[in-house]
């Protein structure tokens, strides 16, 4: 994949994410904000954004969209892969993953 191709990707990427956000939004604000990790007035912008301007937002060549996981504990438990404290389960495993992870959005909210 050339240079050209990667940046083609990253918009694209933008756009679904944008359109996904705002759908997300209008159907269930609080769930939207929860499930996307915002906070409710960047949840008001986008849902208010006309498509030009989300055109416009997603052709930048900078992704907009970020992992939530940024630690090692939270993959381990996701891929049940060198996780340290293994329980042998691996529904319990994505579920304390889930529980970091929306630990961390009520840091952002």
């Amino acid at each position: 994949m050339n240079h050209e191709q990667v940046l083609a990707e990253i918009r694209e990427a933008n756009l679904t994410y944008l359109m996904l956000a705002q759908t997300l939004i209008r159907q269930d604000k609080a769930e939207a904000v929860f499930r996307l990790g915002l906070n409710e007035e960047a949840a008001d912008l986008l849902v208010s954004l006309s498509a030009a301007q989300v055109m416009k937002i997603a052709s930048r060549n900078t992704l907009l969209c970020s992992f939530r996981v940024d630690d090692s504990l939270v993959w381990g438990l996701l891929t049940n892969h060198d996780t340290p404290r293994k329980v042998g389960n691996e529904a319990t495993n994505t579920l304390h993953a889930n529980i970091l992870m929306a630990s961390r959005v009520s840091e952002v909210l």
